[in-house]
This record gives C-alpha cells, structure tokens and sequence, in this order.
C-alpha cells in the first residue's frame, strides 16, 4: 500500500522514507532468503565463519540497495538470471489477476473495460498489421520468442489450422505452467515450451514462416544479436513480427535523450530487470543492416495506453495485494515501478513499436 503513494496522497518526505526503508528491508531479507546454510549436521558452523557470512549478506543488500537507488545498470549476467527471477517469482500473481497473456491490451474503443478480451484482440490486431496469411498462406510452424506462460502460442495454433509453436523463455516456472496450460487446453501436441535464451535460440536455421515476439525485445542486452537470431531461425521468406517497448526516436540533431528521460528509463531497468533501451528507429536500422526485406513500423502508443491504468487499479484489492506481498521483493518493486511505467508513456518517453519484415527469399 505505501508503494501507492500517489493514491494514499502521502508527502514526498514520506514517500522517500518508505521507498528507502522497503529497498533496505526488502533487499536484506532477499540476502538472508538465499544465503548459503552449512549442509552438514555434525557440528555447528565456527562462529568467526557465521559473523563472516552475515557481514557478507548485509555488505551484500546495502550494495544492492544502494545499485537501486542509484538505479545502476546490471552486467548481462545479473539481467538474464534476474529476468528468470522475476518472472518465476511474478508470473502466478499475473496469471491470477489477469489470466495467461503477459501483454498489453487493444484499447479501440479506449474505454473498453473487457481486458482480457482486449489483450487478445492484439494478438490478432498484430498479426492483422503485419499481413499474416493477406497471400492466402498461413503459418504452420511458429516460434515464440519470450512467451511468458504460452497465452499467444496457444492463441495463434487455434486460429490456424495446422499450425505448430514452439515456445521459449528464461523462467522456468513460465515454460512449465506454459506447458501445463497447453496440455489443459488440449493443445500439448502443438504447443510446446522450454528454457532457452533468445539469442542463442535452439533451433536450426531457416525453421519458422513466423517469428513472433510480444514484449520481449526490450529484455535483450544486444539488440543486433537478437535482430540477427530471429532472421536466422526464419524460414526463408518468413514473417518476423517485434512488438516492444521503445524510447521514442531521437529528434534531427538530437544526440541522446534529456537527463530526466533517462532517470524515468533507469529506474525501470532495475524494477523489471532491462538493459538500455532503444528506439524504433534503432530496429529498423539494425533489421536493414541484417538483411530484412519489407520492414514496416508504427507506434501504437496511443492503442495501448489505458492498459497500465488498467493494471495498476487492478492491483488496488485485497486479492492482489496478499498476492503482491507473497511474491517477493522483487514483484513489489516491479509493482512500484507501474507508476514509472505510466509516467514514461504519459511523458512520451516510452513509445510501444511494432516492426515487421521479411527473410529474404531464396
């Protein structure tokens, strides 16, 4: 509750306090949680090595709690097993309030209040943007590159017919109940999902008519090795489709973002585990550069923005807030970061981009 600082109207001296005092608590109980405990029942541990290791945990959760107030960039390592983290401590709390897609929601007509609807309506408005089947041909084999539990998998196997998907991602709770949702909805034999890392994905090359990533792309610290992983697992003349966060593209001149701008980004990067951003206009840059045929972008922006206001009322129950409380430091402070989150799209700092394009055809 005190995270809502806004919605309580508390005075930002409050605010900072409770901010400071949920980061120290919050990262020395994560210290204490998964601090290594001596394996054998013989005899206690000496006491000089039981002060050591305590004074290591703490030295451990003041760094961490100063690296997120400083909101410092984390080393690739930190990010891919702090996504993993993340999501496998999230997820369930997720799937529980809002059911098994982990995405924004089509808001046309903007107040709609049927969310789940809305989040598979863009599903298919994506698709529909981006031509899948306009030739007369639909996708038989796909892969879904950051799927989180499989709700757009399984969505795109149901709609057409035939088709298979193949499902990756870095949390091993999401490939699992992936996998048992699939199973429930009787999909087991088209849709599968496992532990895999997107840029360097375990499949052959030239595989898949459609490449597909729903908010996945903002979670890769090498945008061009993850350009080039998804033209490579392509099929020849397949369909890539990228929808993600993205800053909003630099001005004629313009040499970086404003001060402010990137404060707003680096808190989000240590809330949900992301590396620097970029712009739609860098993925397209990095697509032309990798060899993509017919690339075409657009913002949709303004089509999703009522979602995050969605989530964040949402999460104001009971319900959500025992969830919130049970699933760890981490979900709490990615919580908090919602308000950032809607901060940065209302500012028009944060910009949500579809891109789509083609391998070339051999």
């Amino acid at each position: 509750l005190l995270l809502y600082y806004d919605t309580l109207k508390l005075k930002p001296t409050m605010k900072s306090s409770l901010v400071l005092a949920a980061l120290l608590l919050g990262n020395f109980a994560s210290t204490l949680a998964f601090s290594p405990r001596p394996t054998s029942t013989s005899s206690p541990a000496p006491l000089a090595a039981s002060s050591s290791t305590a004074l290591h945990g703490i030295r451990s959760a003041v760094a961490r709690a100063r690296d997120s107030l400083l909101s410092r960039e984390r080393t690739d390592e930190d990010l891919k097993s702090g996504i993993a983290f993340f999501y496998d401590r999230s997820s369930k709390l997720w799937e529980d309030v809002w059911g098994e897609h982990m995405h924004h929601g089509y808001y046309i007509p903007e107040d709609r209040t049927d969310h789940v609807q809305a989040q598979i309506d863009l599903i298919d408005e994506v698709l529909k943007w981006a031509g899948v089947g306009d030739d007369g041909k639909t996708p038989k084999k796909v892969v879904d590159v950051g799927c989180g539990i499989g709700g757009s998998s399984r969505h795109i196997v149901r709609k057409y017919e035939g088709a298979t998907a193949n499902g990756i991602t870095l949390s091993p709770y999401q490939a699992q109940r992936g996998n048992e949702l699939a199973k429930e909805q009787g999909l087991e034999d088209r849709a599968s999902f496992q532990v895999a890392d997107a840029l360097n994905q375990p499949f052959p090359s030239n595989t898949f008519d459609l490449v597909w990533s729903l908010e996945s792309g903002e979670h890769m610290p090498d945008k061009q090795k993850f350009v080039n992983e998804l033209l490579r697992v392509a099929a020849p003349g397949g369909r890539i489709i990228i929808v993600t966060w993205c800053h909003r593209d630099l001005l004629p001149g313009e040499p970086c973002l404003s001060t402010k701008e990137e404060k707003i980004l680096a808190k989000i990067n240590r809330a949900y585990y992301l590396p620097k951003w970029c712009s739609v206009a860098d993925y397209v840059s990095l697509l032309e550069k990798a060899g993509a045929e017919n690339i075409k972008r657009e913002d949709w922006s303004y089509i999703i923005a009522p979602f995050w206001k969605a989530v964040i009322k949402s999460s104001l129950n009971l319900k959500s807030l025992v969830g919130l409380l049970k699933s760890g430091f981490s979900t709490i402070r990615g919580a908090y970061a919602m308000l950032l989150m809607l901060k940065g799209f209302n500012a028009g700092v944060i910009k949500f981009g579809l891109i789509t394009c083609t391998k070339k055809d051999e």
